[in-house]
């Protein structure tokens, strides 16, 4: 509470004396930011070293993260056969190259890839008409199939 009021008042305080009485805070210009901080100049040195680094992750994060989403894209590019994309590709070299998609985003385009696999496969064009029940009609497949092996051991020409 009384940093508070320190900093509101002392500010205009000191405006208000320098103004009025002549130049003693003349050279207090470096120490300022640090003591407007309420640090030590160490302390205040050590501060903005953390802050930079801590930028510096922010930024390889954020950097890594446009790199996975552009190889996100450049997967469904390749895909669906549609034209590359040169940001993408200058994403992904600005992070390292190679780049690994998260395991969520794996995951799910696996999961869509076995779906339209699903799709493609004359059992999933079946099974998208109405009307169709697909159990019945590979029980009736594989009775037919029981019946043709007994039929083809009591052949006597095989």
């Amino acid at each position: 509470m009384a940093f508070m009021v320190k900093t509101m008042v002392g500010g205009q305080l000191k405006n208000l004396t320098g103004s009025l009485g002549g130049g003693e805070d003349k050279g207090d210009g470096d120490k300022s930011a640090a003591e407007a901080q309420g640090m030590s100049r160490e302390e205040y040195e050590e501060y903005q070293k953390q802050l930079v680094e801590e930028k510096m992750e922010r930024d390889a994060q954020f950097t890594q993260r446009k790199a996975e989403r552009a190889t996100l894209r450049s997967h469904f590019r390749d895909k669906y056969r549609l034209p590359k994309n040169e940001t993408d590709e200058s994403q992904i070299q600005m992070a390292g190259g190679d780049v690994e998609l998260p395991r969520e985003l794996a995951k799910m385009i696996e999961e869509d890839t076995e779906e339209e696999e699903e799709r493609a496969s004359v059992l999933g064009q079946l099974a998208s008409l109405p009307g169709l029940d697909i159990g019945s009609l590979k029980d009736k497949a594989q009775t037919t199939l029981g019946d043709l092996k007994q039929s083809a051991e009591k052949c006597h020409v095989m």
